[in-house]
């Protein structure tokens, strides 16, 4: 019998100098979020949804479609170990989307050197075999839109300064990397079941859908 081919779920780390509360500030608020994160064009809350979480409206404007999406969050400031955590479903039932629905997490840990931002999250294809092209691209996206704001909040550069196209600006030594990012946990392959280390809030999560809102 042929064996399921594994999925390769997404992992991305970076560390950025400077204290956990400016990096919690510049990632969840929603117009600063879209800011330096390639991968939404806007980011809409809506309203509550339970447990406290958020719920939100997002869209991703091409130049050929605009995708929309709705999801919802639920974030922690006060743990234990002095990190924090925000949890994250979202879902879509636009066709053309390469994205069908999806959960993640985004993780902040204080470090000697600043904060380490970290990220893991994976996704039900809506393009089915060409989630093979799709997947490297949105990892690469994540990792490049995360190097993007540790320039913006490091040197205070705004991300508009660097647009997509700047990727091909070689003159620009300080211009964001993807390869700056860490592709991987230090324990696990890259092709792993990175929501192993999500925190317990992600299962707490609600339907994102619209259809789930009482």
């Amino acid at each position: 019998m042929r064996q399921r081919v594994r999925r390769a779920g997404i992992y991305v780390e970076t560390v950025i100098r400077a204290d956990i509360a400016e990096v919690w500030r510049r990632t969840q608020d929603p117009a600063a979020h879209v800011r330096w994160d390639i991968r939404f064009s806007s980011i809409e809350p809506t309203g509550e949804a339970d447990a406290g979480a958020t719920r939100f409206r997002y869209t991703r404007r091409t130049p050929f479609h605009i995708v929309e999406g709705t999801g919802v969050s639920l974030g922690e400031v006060e743990r234990p170990d002095g990190t924090r955590t925000s949890a994250l479903r979202f879902a879509t039932d636009d066709v053309l989307s390469p994205i069908r629905s999806g959960r993640g997490y985004w993780r902040y840990v204080p470090t000697d050197g600043g904060t380490a931002f970290i990220t893991g999250y994976d996704y039900e294809p809506g393009w089915c075999v060409l989630d093979v092209l799709v997947r490297p691209l949105l990892g690469w996206a994540t990792a490049w839109s995360f190097d993007r704001l540790r320039v913006w909040i490091e040197t205070g550069v705004p991300p508009e300064r660097w647009p997509l196209w700047s990727v091909v600006w070689w003159w620009h030594l300080d211009r964001p990397r993807a390869r700056r990012c860490r592709r991987r946990p230090v324990s696990r392959p890259r092709r792993a079941d990175h929501l192993v280390d999500a925190p317990a809030t992600l299962a707490q999560l609600p339907d994102p859908s619209p259809e789930a809102v009482p």
